[in-house]
């Protein structure tokens, strides 16, 4: 007999949004709805719950046709937000605040869809109901485009943004060997601790060819008087060079490659929006080396490419959420739900659980085993690890020639 389960799941999602983060907000919705609970969803994350906002996702995703519509929406669909709760053990104010709501909503689990801020949210939350003797479970569905989730062999979000950048990247390169003259293209890629997601361009090809001729990425220090005679020696045998830069790139004393000080930090800490790099390493290269060159900024297109999200992503996606909420059905809080993988080619994983408070405010960077030895290449050990990740193509509903994406109504 299939398990259920009468009670009301709170679902939430925060931090930056991905092509995928709606898919995981389905797989939880489907999960609940073949355990007859019902499913409720924050506005704007926990900072929208605190003022109470909400929105019914039955009456919304129980239509088959808007669940699959929003399958592959991207952006937060609930809305996010920046949010940080203070350790409930300086401050239990907001926490009495939230549990008085869960209460009275008759949660019998929350789920929140996040990166590493949101499982700093999830992971307080779960620790004040255990002191507090609460029986709503607590539970976090991984996400974030930058991939440097603790515990998990991927996060989803990456597979598609990771897609969107070897596919810029590729068709960036064919533009650039268009006319006869030495150019160097410079790519800034988001990625402010990892660089896993500029190391994705490499996706595109081998260097010199569809990929780019070097990366900068924050596992791997460089000089910029490495980078301008990297280059330089690239221009005997080349005519164009493309750059793959990390946003967080860094050089061997740990500072930036470059630093915007007018840039604010968020909640957590973090800069609130780091670009800049391509222009300044244009600038650099085209005064020292007297060619042309260009800045080109992907930005928050990385995240919200949805016409081009992966396949593969989107159905990982979709069961994590799924996994998340089953488990707490049976019991587990304070959990996150992940990817083992079990194998490369074939692509095979597995799914399982990880403690929060083990994931929570860390960082998983690519190993420097994965970058080749001068730091501004990757192996073929991530290409292996890189490539199912991006399989599979997706069709989004198109209306009037543009994709079809449903948006909550504005309160």
């Amino acid at each position: 007999m299939e398990q259920k389960w009468d009670t009301t799941v709170l679902v939430g999602q925060s931090g930056g949004p991905t092509a995928a983060i709606n898919a995981s907000l389905v797989g939880v919705w489907e999960a609940a709805y073949r355990l007859g609970a019902r499913v409720v969803g924050m506005r704007n994350g926990i900072e929208g719950f605190l003022a109470g906002a909400t929105v019914d996702l039955d009456a919304i995703v129980s239509d088959p046709l808007q669940a699959e519509l929003l399958r592959h929406t991207p952006a937060s669909f609930l809305g996010s937000c920046r949010y940080k709760l203070p350790d409930p053990e300086d401050d239990a104010t907001p926490y009495q605040e939230l549990f008085s709501r869960f209460e009275a909503l008759g949660a019998g689990a929350v789920l929140y869809i996040g990166g590493n801020d949101s499982m700093d949210t999830i992971e307080k939350l779960a620790r004040y109901g255990e002191s507090a003797g609460s029986p709503i479970r607590f539970m976090g569905v991984a996400k974030t485009i930058d991939n440097d989730l603790m515990g998990t062999d991927h996060t989803p979000g990456y597979g598609s943004a990771a897609k969107f950048v070897a596919t810029s990247v590729h068709e960036l390169r064919r533009d650039s060997d268009t006319y006869f003259m030495k150019s160097v293209t410079v790519v800034e890629i988001m990625g402010r601790d990892a660089g896993w997601l500029t190391a994705a361009a490499a996706l595109a090809g081998a260097p010199g060819q569809d990929g780019p001729d070097l990366f900068l990425l924050p596992e791997a220090p460089v000089s910029l008087d490495d980078i301008v005679s990297r280059v330089d020696k690239l221009f005997k045998t080349q005519n164009t060079v493309i750059i793959a830069a990390s946003e967080g790139a860094r050089t061997p004393t740990g500072e930036p490659l470059y630093q915007d000080e007018s840039v604010g930090v968020d909640a957590f800490g973090h800069a609130a929006a780091q670009s800049g790099l391509c222009r300044y390493l244009a600038g650099v290269i085209k005064e020292r080396l007297g060619v042309k060159t260009r800045a080109v900024e992907l930005s928050t297109l990385q995240r919200c490419a949805a016409h081009l999200a992966s396949a593969t992503d989107l159905a990982e996606a979709a069961t994590l959420g799924s996994t998340s909420l089953q488990a707490a059905a049976s019991g587990a809080t304070g959990m996150l739900s992940v990817i083992h993988r079990i194998s490369d080619d074939p692509y095979a994983v597995r799914y399982g659980l990880k403690a929060i408070s083990d994931v929570a405010n860390g960082v998983r960077t690519i190993p420097r085993s994965w970058i080749t030895p001068d730091g501004m290449g990757l192996t073929q050990v991530f290409l292996d690890y890189a490539r199912p990740l991006i399989a599979g193509e997706v069709h989004p509903i198109f209306v009037d020639g543009v994709p079809w994406y449903p948006r909550l109504a504005k309160e």
